[in-house]
This record gives C-alpha cells, structure tokens and sequence, in this order.
C-alpha cells in the first residue's frame, strides 16, 4: 500500500458547483452579467466536467435579505490571492482547504463574517 497521502482534488474540496447560466438563474440576471462578473474579478472558476464547461463554486453565492448575490467579500480576497502569484485554481483551492489558524476553510470564514481574518492571512502569502 502507497502511504503517500493524496491531496485531495478540487471536487473534492469544493464540492457544489454552478455553470454560468445556473448562477445567473440564482442571481436573476443574465448571463452575460455573470460572465462580466468573472471578468471583473468577483467570481472564479474553472473548466470542468465532461463537456469541460466554465463552473464556479456553489458557495460563492449567499442569501442576504431573501435575495442571492455574490459573497460580498470575495473580491478583495481574490485580489490579495491574485497578487500573492495565484492562479485561479489555487486560489480556490487555498479557499476551500482548511487553515488551522482559522479553524476552518477561508470560504467558510468569508461567510460567517470574518473577512478581516481570511484576508489577514492572504496577505501574508505574498
């Protein structure tokens, strides 16, 4: 038996992902608003699946005030990942991996409110 431990992949880590056309369902937009979205930096993703099509993960997205939007603070912590030198499926697999000085995964921070922890340790990656 191989001992190596195996890193685990970015299915495995992120879990729930949404094609274009889904988030801008979930949004109530279209889509070319939410590939707008990818260019401006709020949202990343990859080329994934079977018919490799562009997919974002599932919890990007939030719930505020009975409405979905993107989690509001994603894009500053996707900029401090993008200037430390990270490309996009690192950054989210730096986001969806657990960071013992948080207890948790950074994406699972950015969602109960503490940005200022996440984007903390991102800066310190540069």
């Amino acid at each position: 038996m191989n001992d190596i431990a195996r890193e685990p992949s970015l299915d495995d880590l992120v879990g729930s992902w949404l094609t274009l056309p889904d988030v801008a369902e979930r949004l109530g937009t279209e889509v070319g608003r939410v590939r707008g979205l990818v260019a401006s930096g709020h949202l990343i993703g990859v080329k994934r699946g079977q018919r490799t099509t562009f997919q974002v993960p599932a919890d990007f997205l939030v719930e505020s005030d009975g409405a979905v939007e993107v989690l509001e603070t994603l894009r500053g912590t996707l900029t401090l990942l993008g200037d430390a030198g990270f490309a996009d499926d690192e950054a989210l697999r730096w986001l969806f991996s657990d960071q013992e000085s948080l207890g948790t995964t950074p994406v699972a921070a950015m969602r109960a409110g503490r940005r200022a922890e996440v984007r903390r340790i991102a800066q310190a990656l540069a």
